[in-house]
């Protein structure tokens, strides 16, 4: 079985690096599971972390690009609502990477 580990803890997740168990996500959790993808989080990275788990939280799932750009445009504005500005902070796959970092499961449309 894959897992991550945090602070001792191992953290299950699948051949994939998502969490197995969603309420296993903290903030060091997503620096682990950034880490894992070659991303170092700043502040704006954690702004998109948060609107997805929002997004999540309204909708019950995770968003694929083109809704996560839309809600995005309407939650952040339109400077932000574009999908190269999500390109700048998760280059391989935005809503993928984002929704692994985030805690999230792998949106449905994803590979």
């Amino acid at each position: 079985m894959a897992s991550i580990t945090v602070n001792g803890l191992d953290i299950a997740t699948d051949p994939d690096g998502f969490l197995k168990d969603l309420n296993d996500w903290s903030p060091a959790v997503a620096e682990q599971l950034a880490t894992n993808c070659d991303i170092q989080l700043s502040d704006g990275h954690w702004q998109l972390i948060h609107l997805v788990q929002r997004y999540y939280q309204q909708f019950g799932l995770s968003p694929a690009m083109r809704p996560l750009v839309k809600y995005a445009k309407l939650e952040l504005g339109d400077d932000k609502g574009n999908s190269l500005y999500f390109l700048k902070y998760f280059p391989d796959s935005p809503a993928k990477s984002l929704s692994k970092i985030a805690g999230l499961p792998r949106p449905d449309n994803c590979l």
